[in-house]
Parts: structure tokens; C-alpha cells; sequence
């Protein structure tokens, strides 16, 4: 009976390796496989036109916290690439931050509707999806600039004089990153609280419990899997986005994704870009597996 049983677990695991064999093979194509190229030029040398040379050298990394002299060879310190990794790191939580503030009432509003309208307001927060992101970004662009939206209405009632410059400033690339990525955000927490059931807000209430309390003691910690699924989807799109930084920031505003893209484009240096990417991907590793294992302490806790 025992090996009836195990022969069927191993067919039973046969058949799910063959099931997943598929999906297993693009992200080994489209997945490992570029990575490992990523990892190899970033220890090679860099062509004269682009490309790289296959020989092995750690200049790549070196350059990441020291500039070389063009005279004698020596190396000084620059902290130049750490400013662009910490406004990136900046960008990223704080926007992570306001699409918690902005998606959990909005997630609420919505989990708290009739049955009949949630389906509603899931397809009104996923319209701007229907269109591309250079195109969304464009747009919020043309609302915030100069001549735009916003400075057209303030000044046509008298409250400003001249128009406010947002647009190419912090500002700006904040927005745009908000708006961006805030359904990443609604979109888990709304499923988590979906399953909720309001009952135990009004036992919390029958036993005395303030608004405040009810929130922070039941209803946060009962959604807190939608709120770190939010803000892992959040987080790492934030952390690497390019097309939002270099739009809206105007070049002046460098981040992390502006600055591979610009190794790779114009400076023709594929190692250094490498280098670049492989530290924001251990970066963002690091990030989520603190999230991840803080989560799991204050579950278990």
C-alpha cells in the first residue's frame, strides 16, 4: 500500500513538472538567461563604439564609489552614483508611502459598496490601463505644465498671478509616480478586504471601541496581506521606473533606471549599466526580503 502510494505521488509530481515545464522555460529564456548576460558584461570591459570585450575586469564596480584619474590612475571617492541610488530610494518609499494613504481608504470606499457596483468601480480604477504609460504620463504632463490644466485654473480665479512651475521639479516625478502606480496598490487591498467581514467592526464597536481603534486593531491587520502585496507592487516598479523620471524630472532629476538607460544609450557603457542594474536588483532584493521577513514577525508575533 505504501509503494501504491508513493508511486502515485510520483506520478502526481511528474505530471505538475510537465504542467509547469511551459512557464518554467520562458522564464528561463526571457528570465535567467538575460540575467546571466547582464552579470557577465558587467565584469568585462567596454567597447569603443558600445558592446563589450571580453576580457574580465572590475572596473565596472570600482566606479560605482571611485573616479579614476585620466592622469596618474588613481582613484578618489565619488559618491555621485549613491545621491542617484538614494533618490531613487527616496522616490520609492515615499511614493510606496502616499499610494497606502491614497489606496486604503479608496480600497475601503469601494469594499463597502454594494455587490452590484464593486465590479464598477474595479473597471473605473483600471481604465487608465487601457492606454499605454508614455501616453498616461504625457498626459499629466500637459496637465501640469506652464500652460496646462491646473496653472490655466488657478489663474482664471485670481489666485496665482503667474503660473506655478511643477512641472521638472520633485514635484512633479512624485505625481507621476503616484498615478502611475496607485491601482497596484488599491487593486490587493480591496481583495483583502473584500473577504472581510464588518461584523466583527460592529463587535468592536459594541464593546466600546473608538473609530481609531477599530481601524488600527481589526480592520489594518486583517488587510495587512493586501497592504504588503501593494507595497512590494509599488515599491519595485517605483524604484526602476524610467519613462516617468525622464519626462516629467526633465533630465535634471536623474534616478536609477534614467541612468542605465543613458550607460547603455549615449555613454555606450555597457559594463558600467550592467554593474548599475545589478546592484539595483539586489538592492530591491534586500528591500523585499526585509518587508517580507519584518511582515512575518509581527504575524507571528
Amino acid at each position: 500500500m505504501t509503494d501504491l502510494l508513493s508511486l502515485r505521488d510520483k506520478e502526481d509530481a511528474r505530471r505538475h513538472f510537465l504542467l509547469a515545464a511551459p512557464a518554467i522555460t520562458i522564464m528561463a529564456i526571457f528570465g535567467l538567461i538575460p540575467l546571466v548576460v547582464v552579470v557577465a558584461y558587467s565584469f568585462m570591459v567596454p567597447g569603443d563604439y558600445g558592446g563589450v570585450v571580453p576580457k574580465f575586469s572590475m572596473e565596472a564596480y570600482v566606479s560605482l564609489l571611485f573616479q579614476r584619474d585620466i592622469f596618474d590612475d588613481t582613484l578618489t571617492f565619488s559618491a555621485d552614483y549613491l545621491v542617484i541610488y538614494l533618490r531613487t530610494a527616496v522616490f520609492g518609499v515615499v511614493t510606496t508611502a502616499i499610494c497606502v494613504l491614497i489606496g486604503f481608504p479608496t480600497a475601503y470606499f469601494m469594499a463597502t459598496r454594494p455587490p452590484e457596483s464593486r465590479n464598477l468601480w474595479v473597471l473605473l480604477l483600471t481604465i487608465p490601463f487601457w492606454s499605454n504609460l508614455l501616453v498616461r504620463t504625457l498626459a499629466v504632463m500637459f496637465i501640469i505644465r506652464d500652460e496646462g490644466l491646473i496653472n490655466t485654473i488657478l489663474m482664471k480665479f485670481g489666485i496665482i498671478d503667474h503660473p506655478v512651475t511643477l512641472l521638472y521639479t520633485n514635484f512633479a516625478i512624485l505625481l507621476g509616480l503616484v498615478y502611475s502606480f496607485l491601482p497596484f496598490m488599491v487593486l490587493p487591498i480591496y481583495a483583502s478586504l473584500e473577504k472581510f467581514d464588518f461584523r466583527l467592526a460592529e463587535a468592536g464597536f459594541d464593546l466600546y471601541a473608538s473609530r481609531l481603534q477599530v481601524l488600527m486593531r481589526i480592520i489594518v491587520p486583517l488587510a495587512k496581506p493586501g497592504i504588503v502585496t501593494g507595497s512590494i507592487l509599488v515599491f519595485v516598479p517605483a524604484f526602476g521606473a524610467y519613462v516617468t523620471p525622464l519626462l516629467l524630472g526633465g533630465g535634471s532629476h536623474l534616478m536609477i533606471g534614467d541612468l542605465i538607460a543613458l550607460q547603455f544609450g549615449s555613454s555606450r557603457n555597457w559594463p558600467l549599466g550592467s554593474a548599475f542594474s545589478i546592484v539595483l536588483m539586489l538592492f530591491v532584493m534586500l528591500a523585499l526580503l526585509f518587508q517580507i521577513r519584518r511582515s512575518g514577525q509581527v504575524n507571528h508575533g
